[in-house]
């Protein structure tokens, strides 16, 4: 992929992938229930964080289309980078990819994290409690559970917060996405009060649950600026007025980028600031291709 990436220097851009994984399987065949990239400023500090919806009708970075979720389970890691840098012009090669246990053992080593839970969120916060680890159709549910029974700001512990980041119900994937990145800003939150030492013996604790191709010393040394980083802005895309959704054939529901291009002039100005980027003939193949393959649709 020929591109000029002078936009990106000066940023570390990261790929966090979250997976459905109940046994430490986060490698090729699973999909990524969570697609999010991490900007960060080396110069300011400051950190944007963009999902991207895993439904998202995308190039999974081998020419074929499908959901943007797709490219891991096909290709594990590598082929969800190339996703990522093929459809939005990115340089991405650092990724870290997390199933539940790291997730619940960082939030619960964190002594919970603040979230503001809403009303019409409690019933389905607790059922994904009970189905967690629920292996097979038909197995009895988990009801060793703490329960959310209010609404309003609370420390929710492991196993409440990833079931919270899980919520499909309330805002479809809008929805859960935003409660994603709320929950890593709140776990960045409450790594800033604890010590760099508290932090390497967090990330010591959980690191066979975790696959990334950042080494132990790299992620150290990015918990120890914890608290010199700030996360000024997050969003999703495609970005709302850039998409649609519907049923594509055999493809299922998708969320479509109506114009691959715009969404990705947005993305880069939202990232990195710049005003009038011009998208790579590749991405412009592929807005094409996405308006093909979906203009015969009913796509609101």
């Amino acid at each position: 992929m020929e591109q000029n990436f002078e936009e990106l220097k000066g940023y570390r851009n990261i790929a966090l992938f979250g997976v459905d994984s109940r046994k430490g399987k986060l490698g090729k065949g699973q999909r990524t229930d969570t697609i999010m990239i991490a900007s960060i400023n080396q110069d300011t500090g400051d950190i944007k964080l963009c999902s991207v919806y895993r439904d998202s009708y995308f190039n999974l970075g081998n020419d074929s289309y499908n959901k943007a979720n797709s490219a891991y389970a096909q290709g594990g890691a590598e082929q969800a980078l190339n996703m990522l840098n093929w459809n939005l012009d990115m340089n991405i090669k650092e990724y870290m990819t997390v199933g539940f246990d790291a997730l619940i053992e960082t939030i619960d080593a964190l002594g919970g994290i603040e979230i503001d839970v809403a009303q019409n969120e409690i019933e389905h916060l607790n059922n994904y409690q009970r189905s967690m680890f629920v292996e097979n159709e038909g197995d009895a549910l988990n009801e060793n559970i703490t329960r959310v029974t209010s609404s309003g700001l609370q420390t929710l512990n492991g196993l409440q917060a990833t079931a919270y980041c899980r919520i499909r119900y309330v805002g479809d994937d809008y929805g859960r996405t935003e409660r994603q990145r709320k929950v890593l800003m709140a776990c960045m939150e409450k790594a800033k009060q604890c010590s760099p030492t508290k932090l390497v013996e967090i990330l010591n604790s959980v690191v066979e649950n975790v696959q990334t191709n950042l080494d132990i010393t790299e992620m150290a040394s990015i918990l120890s600026d914890v608290a010199n980083y700030q996360i000024v802005a997050q969003d999703g895309m495609p970005f709302e007025g850039l998409r649609g959704s519907g049923t594509i054939g055999k493809k299922g529901s998708c969320i479509v980028p109506l114009d691959l291009e715009a969404n990705v002039r947005q993305l880069h100005k939202f990232f990195f600031d710049v005003e009038d980027y011009e998208p790579s003939d590749q991405v412009k193949q592929y807005s094409q291709k996405i308006k093909s393959d979906t203009s015969g649709y009913n796509i609101r």
